[in-house]
């Protein structure tokens, strides 16, 4: 049995939720940078630090990609999340330092990502103008 693929108009709406989410990391990082500086995650290890940072350009770009309906912005939303709740959640269960809203939300979001990145992947994928392409049924 085909299951009925979901309308554009949700489509649409998992599209915005991922950017929102992104953009969500990527003011969140910047607004850690500009107030904190270059050492701004200084109570941290370096690798951890660095990842952080990272994120402040991961994140708009996935963002973009995303909105560009571009398959490379699913693959790299799912690295990024994966590797993000994997290193917050090490670093609150072993160090500390962050806090539990935040890591639950975003774990939440990294379950969004994960159940929407099939239709958007099919979606993102059809060949047909990208502007209001009807999706394809989902087998």
């Amino acid at each position: 049995m085909i299951a009925p693929a979901p309308a554009v108009r949700t489509l649409r709406v998992f599209q915005i939720l991922w950017v929102v989410g992104f953009l969500v990391g990527t003011t969140t990082h910047t607004a850690d940078l500009i107030l904190g500086g270059l050492d701004v995650y200084g109570g941290f290890p370096p690798g951890v630090r660095l990842f952080w940072v990272t994120l402040t350009v991961l994140d708009p770009i996935t963002a973009v990609l995303i909105v560009l309906r571009r398959r490379s912005g699913i693959v790299l939303g799912i690295a990024v999340i994966v590797a993000d709740i994997a290193v917050n959640w090490t670093v609150f269960v072993l160090l500390g330092g962050l806090s539990w809203f935040g890591v639950v939300n975003q774990s939440l979001f990294a379950v969004l990502i994960v159940v929407t990145a099939r239709p958007l992947w099919i979606w993102f994928g059809q060949s047909s103008t990208r502007e209001g392409a009807e999706p394809a049924r989902v087998a």
